[in-house]
C-alpha cells in the first residue's frame, strides 16, 4: 500500500474533524465532554439552613411539652376524687397522718383545743371566711344535717377560717350558725394543714377543705374541694356525705 503524497495541511485538519462529528464511533475530545457536567448544587443555602432550624425548633417545642405535661401530672399525685358531685383532691397532712395541733378562739366562746376531743371523731371544715357568702350556705346545710354526720360517728363539727373573731362572730349571727367557727386570723394552723394552698385568694385564704380527725388524732379522710380549676366553695350536703362514707370504707381509725 502505498502512502499518499498529499502534504498535511489545515485543510485535511478541517475534514477529519468534520467526519469525526459525523461519526458516533469516534471519541469527542475531553474538553467537549467536560463542558456537559452537571454542576454540583450548594448545600447550605439560606434556605436550607432555616429549615434546619425549623426543624430543631419544633423539637424542642415538643420536648418541653412533655416535660410540662409530666411535672403537672406529677405535681396532682393525689389524682381527682369524688362522686357525681364537685370532684376534689387530697392534700397534705392527709389520711394516715397526725392531725396538726388546733387551739384557736371559738365564737361559741372560749378556746376550741382539738386534743379535748381525743377519744372523739372530729370533722374540721376550713373555708374561705367573711368575703365567701356559699362558704356560710355551706354551714347551714352541715347545720340542718348534723344527725346525719353524727350517725357517721362524728362528734364535732368545726369550721376555721383566717378572719378576726369579731368578724366571724357577726357572720355567724347573720347567717345564724350553731356549728362553732374558729378564728385562725394569723394563719397558723391553716399553714400547718396547707388549706390554703387550695383556694383563689392564695395564702391569704383557706379554701374549702374538709378533714376528718380520728378518736386517735389522725387524719382519716380529706378533701380539698377549693383548688383549680373550679374553685368550688359550696358542695352539697347530700354529695359531701356520699364522699366521706367512700372515704370512710377505705380507711381505718
Amino acid at each position: 500500500m502505498q502512502k499518499s503524497n498529499k502534504p498535511y495541511s489545515s485543510d485535511n485538519r478541517q475534514q477529519r474533524y468534520a467526519k469525526a462529528k459525523t461519526n458516533p464511533t469516534v471519541t469527542k475530545p475531553m474538553y467537549q465532554s467536560n463542558q456537559h457536567q452537571s454542576k454540583s448544587v450548594p448545600t447550605n443555602t439560606p434556605k436550607r439552613r432555616m429549615l434546619r432550624l425549623g426543624i430543631l425548633i419544633l423539637v424542642a417545642l415538643l420536648a418541653l411539652g412533655g416535660l410540662f405535661a409530666a411535672f403537672t401530672s406529677g405535681s396532682k399525685s393525689s389524682g381527682s376524687h369524688g362522686g357525681s358531685g364537685p370532684t376534689y383532691v387530697v392534700g397534705s397532712p392527709g389520711p394516715g397522718a397526725f392531725a396538726p395541733p388546733i387551739s384557736l378562739p371559738s365564737t361559741s366562746g372560749g378556746t376550741f383545743n382539738l386534743a379535748a376531743y381525743r377519744g372523739q371523731q372530729v370533722l374540721l371544715y376550713f373555708q374561705e371566711g367573711v368575703t365567701c357568702q356559699p362558704c356560710w350556705t355551706q354551714l347551714q346545710g352541715i347545720d340542718a344535717n348534723l344527725g346525719t354526720f353524727r350517725a357517721l360517728g362524728i362528734t364535732q363539727v368545726v369550721s376555721i377560717a383566717i378572719d378576726p373573731a369579731s368578724a366571724l362572730r357577726e357572720m355567724v349571727a347573720s347567717n345564724t350558725i350553731t356549728t362553732p367557727v374558729l378564728a385562725d386570723s394569723t394563719g397558723v394552723v391553716s399553714n400547718a394543714y396547707h388549706t390554703n394552698s387550695y383556694g383563689m385568694m392564695g395564702a391569704s385564704e383557706d379554701g374549702h377543705t374538709f378533714v376528718l380527725v380520728s378518736k386517735t388524732g389522725k387524719i382519716l379522710w380529706r378533701a380539698d374541694f377549693g383548688g383549680p380549676p373550679h374553685y368550688t366553695m359550696y358542695v352539697p350536703v347530700t354529695s359531701l356525705l356520699s364522699d366521706l362514707r367512700a372515704g370512710l370504707a377505705h380507711t381505718r381509725p
